[in-house]
């Protein structure tokens, strides 16, 4: 069938309506570089676009608690050794006290003592349950602490089979309810005070013992204990 003649208008009119914009685009893409059209069509498709929020990263807090501590406390954390590579630290207030980076971590029972007036370390020292007889040499230790001291004890590995009984008994007068209870390999971390008493709210101890089951295959697995120590206990 013929077209009418204005269906025949009609449809010319579209063919050179779509004619002259094709060739409207093309002399446009000449003369308009290729970023400036690629970044117009990306803005036209975002708007209406709800922007999206994001939470802020947490800020990251001392010894890596999940809150921070008060103004008037101190921040600790204690973590033991795990399996064969993983090793002891010691954090107060952000600073590791021990640790594999400073070199002064090892085999056996790890110890740091502060200055709980000042917030600042006295000494550290490890003493190897393993090898060697360094029992005496651990009492002597804790003895020379200061009046006024805080002291952080972990293992790593073992810290139990040279260990004897005056040395436990040591540790037991500072507050420990789990060191007559340490085995091979047992995972232990203690916080203790001289001279003064801590809260008892605070987490100051923890033990668990060498599991063959573990994901270490008989190694102790780690563990920790973490809290804030105020500053006017003393």
């Amino acid at each position: 069938m013929w077209l009418s003649r204005h269906s025949f208008v009609k449809l010319s009119g579209l063919l050179l309506t779509a004619l002259a914009s094709w060739y409207l685009g093309c002399f446009l893409s000449t003369l308009i570089p290729e970023e400036v059209l690629s970044a117009s069509i990306t803005n036209l498709q975002d708007i209406g676009k709800k922007p999206v929020i994001r939470a802020p990263d947490p800020k990251r807090q001392k010894c890596d608690h999940w809150s921070p501590c008060s103004p008037g406390s101190y921040a600790y954390r204690v973590l033991s050794g795990g399996g064969k590579e993983k090793l002891a630290k010691i954090c107060f207030e952000d600073n590791l006290l021990i640790s594999e980076a400073k070199g002064n971590v090892g085999r056996g029972i790890n110890i740091a003592i502060v200055n709980y007036k000042t917030g600042e370390v006295v000494a550290t020292k490890f003493f190897d349950m393993w090898d060697g007889d360094h029992s005496a040499d651990m009492v002597a230790f804790i003895a020379n602490a200061p009046q006024g001291s805080l002291l952080f004890m972990v293992t790593h590995d073992d810290g139990s089979t040279r260990l004897k009984n005056d040395a436990k008994k040591v540790v037991e007068e500072l507050g420990s309810k789990e060191i007559q209870n340490i085995k091979f390999r047992s995972s232990w971390a203690f916080v203790a005070a001289k001279g003064f008493k801590l809260p008892d709210n605070i987490q100051k101890e923890k033990i668990n013992h060498s599991d063959k089951n573990n994901r270490y295959g008989g190694w102790p697995a780690e563990i920790q204990i973490e809290g804030c120590i105020p500053r006017n206990l003393i």
